[in-house]
């Protein structure tokens, strides 16, 4: 299983200034097919400084939850840090 990328990626306004809400098309690799799935998710920092990413994903996958949730938050991680999500 492998996370490629996430397009049609958009940021929801919200009035609270510490979450960020987003929504897209993950594609990702799971058993050597492509499968996309539109996904939510939320950016929430904490008053320690740790985020907290919650995602909801809009159609069933036919892989474990748990490993593919745990992939995409690291995804998300990386490419918050690296700056490429929509501001």
């Amino acid at each position: 299983m492998k996370i490629l990328e996430i397009k049609e990626l958009v940021r929801k306004d919200v009035p609270i200034y510490y979450r960020r809400l987003f929504s897209g098309i993950v594609i990702m690799e799971l058993l050597n097919k492509s499968v996309e799935r539109h996904i939510d998710f939320s950016i929430e920092t904490k008053p320690t400084g740790h985020k907290e990413i919650v995602i909801t994903i809009a159609e069933p996958v036919d892989y474990p939850m748990v490993p593919l949730l745990r992939a995409l938050k690291t995804f998300i991680d990386t490419i918050d840090k690296k700056g490429e999500l929509p501001g």
